[in-house]
């Protein structure tokens, strides 16, 4: 069976919990529904995850919304919205989020007896639930604590229609009336994005991209966004080169509900100016996880500076292979980073370079974190243990007495 491979990485006693889990499920069939296929957590958790359900004898499907730029724009202010911005939908934003929401309501086929929706984009398909006995979850993936209140007042009418939502960390969630459940994201260590490379491979993506390996890398890896301050990496890494020869690598893939990848990625390019060391990489979804996986294990230090987060999967990615990550003390990131244990936790640009050039200038300190940070997520942050919180999800649903909240 494919779950028999991660039995050398988990242990075979965490694989037969999984499996005996599963056999309750038996004869259920597991929908899941998002909005895009490629860039982002959700699509690369469900593109792993969804297997492993097949391999366990549960019949699963994965359904992808439609939507139009438009649609797309407004769904990145609610975005937006929820991690805190001052930004307010209009009546015709509205209006257009709930026209899209129709359409893909009269095209989708609901054929799952748990229907699992998320994020913002498709949240309004609960407006098809009926008395048929189907169990609907949200499942959220954004730090909504600190959401703008009218915004997530509109969405709050629907997410109330739910049977439970799962947030990622208790301090992501809301007050609601109904159940809320914690499963933090994973990563899959046998993935291209995760698994082991040879020398060669990680060398020829260097060589790909003009990246020397005769000074540190530090680098990156998020979509161009300004909620992961791309800009401030830059403005760190300027403070850092003029004490310590470095170059600095930014990485990412474009989402297809993400509009506002192209404005990002040209103030990046304004910011960096000629500077020959300053790498911006757009990488094609086609070649994506094993030239993300090389550059991650090329790199001497990997960042995450981002202003707001969700879980921030890019840091579990960094820390699954042992690098020293620095990386703000927002969303799911303290969950992954203890501070000088298994990362390094900073709140500021000048906090930021500060902790590069120790780093740099300390590298079995920095070996140590990258081996601690290794093992927290081998313990807490597999796809393995996923697996097991979505299975005992689904067995809440028909079980509720008998199940321990998650």
């Amino acid at each position: 069976m494919l779950i028999d491979k991660y039995i050398p990485i988990v242990g075979k006693n965490v694989i037969e919990e999984i499996k005996l889990l599963s056999s309750f499920i038996s004869g259920k069939v597991i929908q899941h529904i998002n909005s895009t296929a490629v860039g982002g957590g959700v699509a690369e958790i469900l593109n792993r995850i969804m297997p492993l359900f097949e391999d366990l004898g549960i019949t699963a499907y994965w359904d992808i919304i439609r939507g139009d730029t438009t649609f797309f724009r407004i769904t990145k202010k609610i975005h937006n919205a929820l991690h805190g911005k001052d930004v307010s939908l209009t009546h015709r934003d509205i209006e257009y989020y709930l026209h899209i929401t129709e359409e893909n309501m009269k095209r989708m086929r609901f054929n799952g007896d748990i229907i699992v929706i998320h994020d913002p984009q498709p949240l309004g398909l609960i407006e098809k639930r009926n008395n048929d006995g189907k169990k609907w979850v949200w499942r959220c993936h954004v730090d909504v604590a600190k959401a703008k209140e009218s915004v997530w007042n509109f969405l709050q009418k629907y997410i109330i229609k739910y049977d439970k939502v799962i947030f990622s960390a208790p301090s992501f969630s809301k007050p609601l009336p109904i159940e809320q459940i914690l499963i933090p994201p994973s990563i899959d260590p046998l993935s291209d994005k995760n698994k082991e490379l040879d020398e060669e491979v990680i060398n020829s993506v260097l060589q790909k991209y003009g990246i020397s390996k005769d000074k540190p890398i530090i680098a990156q890896v998020s979509r161009y966004d300004f909620l992961k301050d791309p800009l401030g990496v830059i403005e760190a890494y300027r403070i850092v080169k003029k004490s310590i020869d470095c170059q600095l690598v930014l990485a990412g893939n474009i989402a297809t509900d993400d509009p506002e990848h192209d404005e990002v990625l040209n103030a990046c390019k304004e910011k960096a100016g000629d500077d020959p060391d300053i790498h911006l990489l757009v990488i094609d979804p086609a070649n994506n996880d094993i030239e993300i996986n090389s550059l991650q294990r090329a790199a001497d230090i990997i960042l995450q500076k981002s202003i707001r987060e969700g879980f921030a999967l890019t840091v579990t990615e960094a820390l699954w292979k042992a690098k020293p990550v620095i990386a703000s003390n927002v969303g799911g990131i303290p969950l992954q980073i203890i501070h000088k244990h298994s990362g390094i936790l900073v709140h500021s640009i000048e906090g930021c370079a500060y902790w590069i050039k120790q780093l740099l200038k300390n590298p079995e300190y920095a070996k140590k974190l990258g081996e601690n940070g290794k093992e927290h997520v081998r313990n807490n942050f597999l796809i393995t243990r996923h697996l097991r919180d979505y299975l005992l999800l689904y067995l809440s649903l028909y079980n509720s007495e008998d199940i321990v909240n998650l």
